[in-house]
């Protein structure tokens, strides 16, 4: 009798935030045998403390041309909406060149053709994902509003409208005074705001939970408190994963470590152009007039997400490596913004502060499917501040290519292939 092998998987998934547990989820309704490996618990990490937004709106990237001369001027200040710090670090700077590098309308252009995409094939998926698996994250397509209190900074956003339209995503110029009818809870001296209706907002720990919860009785198994230390390999094949909890196998093995994916993939000599981008937010219980809707305080840079078991600030973004301190300047940074917005901008109850890795790829890209160097082994990560709204896409694009099937989205704009030596 031939024994079984407990430790193998037909996929071994490394990570185990939003985008592991949809592919293991994925993976699972196919038929697949599913292990995780995660170094915590399941969506402890920014798959946690995320404005729980799912943004089509986001389809335009951060590298636009002015973003570098953005940046340079924001590194003076430590409460800025993107703060870079300083400090000598070879393989932050190096990312940030080929940031800027890519910050040019054409890079801009394809990189918004392919983020809207997945955005929107995620936009439709998730919703059904949600239904079929009984998972309950107050999941609402009420839209997202962004609020302007300075004319120039809505001139300048308003000129973003036509892209999005070309890119098949709704947006709508509205005048100050029907943003002030629209959410009472804003203060006066609106000058207009932008109405995204496709955009939609869900509570994450919720979603990561109910996506665990899925995955354990769908048959997978989640090894939590597990930290990976090293592979054993054998040509270009990844033979097993050790770990701190043992070593395990899978026919197919799928990284979607995150922030983390650099320094894990460093060990198999794949150089992965992904840095470390913090986010923080500040969760409380409702305050009173609460939004209707997901909110950007555009000048401020402060996303407000409310549900009716909470209310979150958050937003924000920091390079400054794998630093674990959470910078109480940003937090404050996230109130501040808030109290010129808002009537009631703060919770009188505060459940969490927060600080997450997001996975920041150098062309706002995700990478997604299989490496070149080694045979079963394939990508889900770099999925940036857009993790939850890219997720149920994701995955579907990870199973399909695991089953060798043709997928609904165009691969290629994904594919880890288009950086050298992936």
């Amino acid at each position: 009798m031939v024994e079984m092998d407990e430790s193998r998987s037909d996929v071994l998934i490394l990570g185990g935030g939003v985008i592991g547990l949809s592919c293991a989820l994925a993976l699972l309704r196919r038929g697949a045998s599913v292990r995780i490996l995660e170094r915590s618990a399941p969506g402890c990490g920014a798959s946690h403390g995320n404005c729980g937004t799912l943004t089509p709106s986001h389809a335009i990237p951060l590298t636009v041309p002015g973003m570098p001369w953005k940046a340079l001027h924001w590194m003076l200040r430590r409460d800025a909406p993107l703060y870079v710090n300083p400090r000598p670090d070879w393989a932050r700077w190096r990312w940030l060149l080929g940031f800027a590098k890519r910050c040019n309308l054409a890079s801009a252009e394809r990189a918004a053709i392919a983020r809207a995409a997945i955005l929107q094939r995620s936009w439709t998926l998730l919703p059904r994902v949600l239904i079929e698996e009984g998972i309950d994250c107050e999941y609402a397509p009420s839209g997202s509003l962004f609020v302007y209190r300075d004319e120039r900074t809505l001139a300048e956003d308003r000129r973003e409208i036509a892209w999005l339209h070309r890119l098949g995503i709704a947006a709508a110029a509205l005048r100050g005074s029907e943003v002030e009818t629209m959410e009472p809870a804003l203060l006066p001296g609106v000058v207009g705001g932008i109405l995204h209706q496709d955009d939609a907002q869900l509570r994450p720990d919720k979603l990561v939970d109910g996506l665990a919860r899925r995955v354990r009785e769908r048959g997978g198994v989640i090894e939590t408190e597990t930290t990976i230390e090293g592979f054993t390999t054998a040509g270009t094949r990844i033979e097993r994963v050790r770990s701190s909890r043992g070593e395990f196998a899978g026919d197919r093995i799928v990284l979607a470590l995150g922030a983390w994916t650099p320094r894990i993939a460093a060990s198999l000599d794949l150089q992965v152009p992904i840095q470390p981008g913090k986010g923080y937010s500040i969760t409380m219980s409702r305050p009173d007039p609460c939004p209707r809707r997901a909110l950007v305080l555009r000048e401020a840079s402060v996303c407000v997400t409310a549900w009716e078991s909470g209310y979150r600030l958050g937003s924000t973004m920091e390079f400054s490596g794998y630093d674990e301190r959470l910078n109480r300047i940003r937090l404050d940074a996230l109130r501040r913004g808030a109290r010129a917005y808002l009537r009631a901008p703060l919770g009188a109850e505060l459940r969490e502060e927060w600080w997450g890795w997001r996975p920041m790829s150098v062309d706002e890209l995700p990478l997604i499917g299989p490496v070149a160097r080694w045979n079963n082994l394939m990508f889900a990560t770099g999925h940036g501040m857009l993790g939850v709204s890219m997720s149920a896409a994701t995955a579907e694009l990870v199973a399909s290519m695991v089953a060798g099937e043709a997928p609904v989205l165009d691969p290629l704009p994904y594919a880890p292939a288009r950086f050298a030596g992936l």
